[in-house]
């Protein structure tokens, strides 16, 4: 057996796992000779490739008990698959033991409560289907297809963040199989310092099976902006984007990308995949005149190529871009949390934008504040409450010998960025597993000392140390 975690595994392991795995679980356990592996092993960002020795696909929390007992026993690199989304591929490791989640559904909502549980395998759109039943919602993911465990788990951006902040921040409690394969229901009142890393410190604090929200009156139709600039104007419309932000309401969450025209059938067709600065915001509320009169600063920055603003379902909001980025494809996403957006930082951003390799390729300027910075900067392990802006490079292909170009542009529009950056990197969009080490820091913050003790303390085995160091 190997003396630590994260030891390659013999053939002969392989098969003693595999077996007692079987032996076990109620789900699928899957080797590389299964004829479903290749399917198994794939995730969202094509770029990913990974080989795991086995993937044990959980049907329940039994389950989860059971895988984790057996990785204790064999001690293979372990990593933890939820939705899949991750830019990383941190859902998959080389040469392990997968604990797949991804069949684990499941939502249930108390409309009286203003709660909802939901399993780890379950994605936005499918938990936004659920509480928009009952006109409620809790804040996370823009795209429907991103698990809500790992975006969750590391913060959580979402397109009314600044009415009701993170994502980890509606958590009501979570259920955790941590290495010693107990079941602890995790909260304020219970494991509170698990509660507190749970809540933006990522990944490798133990196997979380389900998620309790609370839930925000919202919908089921939501207004919004959406107005389309042309790309000549775009220093101009970003100053007057930012100023406008300044001031924006915290029922107002703006966001700029730039970024081509999408190809939609309302788009005159000689628009489409050109250049544009995309101005995005949704209003935390109900629909109506105080609406309007809020979201009205982020529409008026000057002539628009296109205006395509109104009210929408929520559900439909929360899958509108998904279209944009789809499985399969490849992606590198890094980011930088910025206090100021100043006038050279805008003239770099449109510099940096003006080299992208491909029209899947954008900047996203998102903004914070509001119920996001009320969250005290120690009541969670979410590191960057006081940043104004995060700035996320996003490289997006198709063709495998892009690969260095692609990755390239986006290191080096990030690096042109760090002069303005406050210091900090988001944990879901801070590129790929060679990045980890260094970003460390710059992800937790001063909040890495103390995140580490709980580790510890939670797994003093080092059984998740693998997934730990991932970003």
């Amino acid at each position: 057996m190997p003396d630590k975690p994260g030891a390659v595994l013999t053939a002969s392991a392989e098969h003693v796992m595999a077996d007692e795995l079987r032996s076990s679980l109620r789900g699928e356990v899957i080797d590389r000779g299964h004829p479903g592996y290749d399917e198994a092993r794939t995730v969202w960002n094509g770029l990913i490739d990974r080989r795991p020795a086995l993937i044990a696909r959980c049907s329940d929390t039994a389950d989860v008990v059971d895988a984790v007992r057996v990785a204790r026993e064999h001690r293979p690199v372990v990593s933890i698959r939820g939705g899949g989304h991750q830019v990383a591929g941190s859902a998959v490791c080389d040469d392990g033991l997968v604990i797949d989640l991804s069949r684990m559904k499941g939502v249930h909502v108390d409309p009286a409560a203003r709660t909802a549980r939901a399993r780890a395998g379950v994605t936005w759109g499918e938990l936004d289907r659920e509480t928009q039943l009952h006109h409620l919602a809790t804040p996370g993911g823009e795209i429907s297809a991103t698990g809500i465990a790992g975006l969750t788990l590391g913060g959580g951006f979402g397109f009314v963040m600044r009415t009701f902040g993170l994502s980890c921040d509606s958590v009501r409690s979570l259920e955790v199989v941590t290495a010693d394969g107990a079941v602890r229901t995790v909260s304020r009142e219970e494991e509170p310092e698990l509660f507190w890393a749970a809540r933006g410190g990522g990944r490798g604090l133990g196997v979380v099976t389900s998620f309790e929200f609370g839930l925000h009156p919202l919908g089921p139709e939501v207004a919004g902006v959406l107005v389309l600039h042309p790309y000549e104007r775009a220093g101009e419309v970003l100053r007057a984007w930012r100023d406008a932000t300044h001031t924006a309401p915290e029922t107002v969450t703006p966001e700029l990308l730039l970024w081509s025209v999408p190809a939609d059938p309302a788009i005159p067709p000689e628009l489409h995949r050109t250049n544009c600065v995309m101005i995005g915001a949704v209003y935390g509320g109900p629909p109506g005149d105080a609406a309007t009169a809020a979201l009205a600063p982020q529409r008026e920055l000057g002539p628009p190529l296109l205006d395509l603003s109104g009210t929408m379902p929520y559900v439909a909001l929360q899958s509108a871009n998904t279209w944009r980025f789809p499985d399969g494809e490849r992606y590198f996403m890094k980011s930088h949390f910025m206090d100021e957006l100043s006038d050279e930082a805008i003239d770099t951003l449109v510099d940096r934008y003006s080299r992208r390799p491909t029209p899947e390729s954008l900047i996203v300027v998102r903004t914070l504040g509001g119920a996001v910075a009320r969250v005290g900067p120690d009541d969670s392990a979410f590191a960057h409450r006081s940043a104004r802006y995060n700035v996320s490079i996003d490289a997006g292909w198709q063709d495998p010998a892009l690969d260095g170009t692609a990755i390239g542009w986006a290191r080096s529009a990030w690096d042109a960025m760090k002069p303005f950056s406050s210091g900090g990197t988001y944990v879901n969009f801070a590129g790929l597993g060679e990045d980890a080490s260094a970003l460390r820091g710059a992800v937790f913050g001063s909040h890495e000392e103390r995140l580490e003790r709980i580790r510890a303390a939670y797994d003093p085995d080092g059984l998740f140390a693998p997934a730990a160091r991932r970003p």
